[in-house]
């Protein structure tokens, strides 16, 4: 395990995983997003799924200009010559369409292939096709995600109270997907699935997102990662150019952060997790 400060912050990294950032909703951290891309260069970057949350933009249009500045940096780096691939998820499903293409740089696939600096074969995927929920019960997907993202509006009062009197950040949405025991049910039996997949398939690991909990761990000998979120744990999956995987968390990379961000925790040391 590796300490998660900004000065042992690594700056050029082979490969970078997000997902899960969920552009167009008032809970997308996208100024963090933003500052992590700037931080950080890598010869590979995976978009893995839920980038642009199609499902809320229906609804009502928002998009910042934050926003927009991910996209460009996206762009950018492109540009530049790190190799972005994008894998839809379910919030961004109408670019499924495009597998196959490239838009501006950007290699659009339903799933990919990474070959690690040692060796290692990982099937990088967002994970939506192995729920149950999203695959049979898209009705029942739509009514979690308007609860889970009133509890995230709820979750900003209720911090903004505690703040002012001087008390800690407190997640409610992490707190009930940690806490009640079928959620932590779903995580568990995700997990092994996704790791089972890979299995199948010959692959040595699995990257993937979908659910929010960033982990890299070992699964009966299959290594399985999750890259986040960008919405609560303000995390990424990243390759060191041993090959060596490790989740970072930006609130303890940053250096600094603007008082008004600074409501969302640091993880703790039992968050932070290597292989």
């Amino acid at each position: 395990m590796q300490p998660d400060s900004a000065s042992d912050a690594p700056r050029r990294l082979r490969s970078i995983w997000i997902s899960d950032v969920h552009l167009g909703t008032a809970g997308c951290r996208a100024d963090h997003l933003l500052d992590f891309l700037r931080e950080h260069e890598s010869d590979y970057l995976y978009l893995v799924g839920d980038i642009v949350d199609g499902w809320q933009l229906k609804k009502s249009w928002y998009w910042k200009q934050s926003h927009n500045d991910v996209v460009q940096k996206l762009l950018r780096k492109a540009r530049k010559g790190c190799q972005v691939i994008y894998i839809p998820g379910n919030h961004d499903e109408a670019a499924r369409q495009y597998c196959g293409l490239d838009f501006g740089g950007i290699a659009i696939r339903l799933e990919a292939e990474h070959l690690t600096a040692d060796g290692k074969r990982l099937l990088v995927l967002h994970g939506d096709e192995f729920d149950g929920v999203i695959q049979y019960a898209k009705w029942l997907a739509r009514l979690g995600d308007n609860l889970y993202t009133l509890i995230l509006e709820l979750n900003r009062g209720f911090n903004w109270v505690r703040h002012r009197l001087g008390l800690p950040y407190w997640s409610l949405s992490q707190y009930l997907k940690h806490k009640v025991k079928n959620a932590v049910n779903f995580i568990s039996q995700f997990e092994a699935i996704l790791a089972g997949e890979a299995r199948r398939r010959g692959f040595d690991g699995v990257v993937c997102g979908h659910i929010h909990k960033p982990e890299v761990r070992m699964i009966d000998g299959i290594l399985y990662g999750n890259s986040g979120d960008w919405v609560e744990s303000l995390s990424a999956l990243v390759e060191h150019m041993d090959g060596r995987l490790q989740v970072l968390h930006w609130t303890a990379l940053a250096p600094a952060l603007r008082e008004t961000e600074s409501l969302i925790p640091p993880p703790t040391a039992t968050e932070e997790s290597t292989c």
